[in-house]
């Protein structure tokens, strides 16, 4: 404790006996115990305080620092002596407080630029007792600095989201970008659940975020799917996310404060991705189906190998309907109990008795393409007519059983088929509920199958096959 003896007897006077100063070795202790560098001079520029990171940063100690007037022909070189000491006095008499840097003098003759903060000290008179000078080395001052910077334009004006979650997984902080992303303002998300914002995906989310608070923070990216609840209606969102586990960096051991959760909305780019990989396969599929059907003597044998290869990835079940007469019989079916090929059924068929406004009797009125599913309201591309459209009340099975398709069809697309000018049946395929609805994409992608299974059926009819 010679530092703080040195220290505190120079500020209250060599005359007093130390033991009747009352908390000089706590303020011993705050001054070393300080991050920053401290000194202090008195009015006449005398200095009074030394702490030891001063000395750790200059190398002079507290017993050769005290009482020096000023840095001059020690701590700074005699050509800069007296403008350093003319500006740090200076505050003693202004407001605030001021910041300069200078070129200060290692004890082993090496030289460190510092930065400091100024401010003068008042008597119990008021007037002006001294001033007081915390510095810290440029570089330390410049990082800390970048590192607020850096934090600051991450809540900011980061094009990705940034999130501070607790070890309750509640959100602290949230920047403009994530704000969007979760369709909500930015102090509106503070310490809600997460679940209150993700609908579906949120136990994938809340589980990355416990693994990072239990083991760090994984080394590769993670893409969350997930369901967000927002003012317009629920969307669906694919996040390219990042995490990083916030510990204290006060605390003897890594206390866990949180998790950093960095992301990206992807969304776009992984559809327009997975569109791209549908289409690929689609096109290889059509292109095998072709080989395929080429060695076919039969022409219904092939029409049943493009549905076959059509099927994979696409739908559950398929059926084809022809034309004869003004009624519609069924010709070919996969089979609705076990997974097996597209066969043609023997003995001309069964005709099926479809109800008016039955989607199949819908695409042949308009020689195109009808969606349907089921619960889904009247509209374009959807069952439309009042048979055809199911009431909330009515289960999908019902739904299904009315049409005369598998009970596990949930969503369909009936396409017509269309050869030589003339309206040759309907083709109908069937998704389960594990599927999502048709979309115009897959209607396009059906109507090119449909293309190859007509011309198929039509040279049968011909050859009176």
């Amino acid at each position: 404790m010679s530092a703080s003896r040195s220290e505190t007897a120079s500020a209250l006077g060599p005359d007093e006996p130390e033991r009747q100063r009352p908390g000089a070795d706590l303020l011993a202790a705050l001054l070393d115990g300080m991050d920053a560098a401290l000194c202090a001079f008195d009015a006449d520029g005398v200095i009074t305080h030394w702490n030891r990171e001063a000395e750790r940063i200059l190398g002079w100690t507290a017993e050769e620092a005290v009482g020096r007037r000023g840095f001059a022909e020690w701590a700074v070189r005699s050509a800069d002596a007296d403008d350093v000491h003319e500006r740090l006095m200076a505050v003693m008499h202004a407001p605030g407080r001021q910041v300069h840097e200078f070129a200060l003098v290692r004890k082993d003759g090496g030289r460190v630029l510092v930065r400091t903060q100024s401010a003068g000290v008042r008597g119990a008179d008021g007037r002006p007792a001294g001033v007081y000078c915390a510095f810290s080395e440029v570089h330390a001052q410049i990082d800390l600095e970048r590192s607020i910077a850096l934090s600051e334009a991450l809540f900011e004006d980061a094009s990705w989201g940034v999130v501070l979650v607790d070890v309750d997984l509640r959100p602290t902080v949230v920047n403009a970008y994530a704000a969007r992303a979760l369709g909500t303002g930015r102090t509106a998300l503070l310490g809600r659940p997460l679940g209150e914002l993700v609908v579906q995906g949120v136990e994938e989310l809340e589980g990355a975020l416990q693994h990072v608070l239990a083991e760090g923070a994984p080394r590769e990216l993670a893409e969350l799917w997930v369901t967000v609840r927002t003012p317009d209606g629920e969307r669906r969102r694919c996040w390219r996310s990042g995490f990083l586990r916030l510990a204290s960096p006060l605390a003897e051991e890594p206390v866990p404060l949180g998790v950093g959760w960095l992301f990206q909305d992807v969304t776009d780019a992984k559809l327009a991705e997975q569109g791209a990989d549908r289409l690929r396969f689609r096109f290889s599929q059509l292109h095998r189906a072709g080989g395929a059907a080429a060695e076919c003597e039969d022409p219904m044998e092939a029409a049943a190998t493009y549905l076959d290869f059509a099927l994979a990835g696409f739908a559950d079940h398929v059926l084809v309907d022809l034309l004869r007469g003004d009624r519609l019989v069924r010709a070919a079916a996969s089979p609705s109990g076990a997974p097996g090929p597209v066969a043609r059924l023997s003995g001309g068929g069964i005709p099926v008795r479809y109800a008016a406004g039955h989607p199949a009797l819908q695409a042949v009125d308009r020689a195109g393409s009808v969606r349907a599913s089921a619960g889904a309201g009247a509209g374009a591309g959807a069952d439309a007519s009042g048979a055809g459209s199911a009431s909330a009340s009515a289960s999908a099975e019902e739904w299904a059983a009315r049409r005369q398709w598998p009970r596990d069809a949930v969503h369909a697309l009936c396409v017509v088929l269309r050869g030589r000018g003339r309206t040759l049946g309907v083709v109908t395929f069937l998704r389960s509920g594990a599927r999502p609805a048709f979309e115009r994409p897959d209607a396009v992608y059906a109507e090119s199958v449909a293309v190859r299974v007509a011309a198929a059926v039509d040279l049968a009819q011909a050859l009176g096959a």
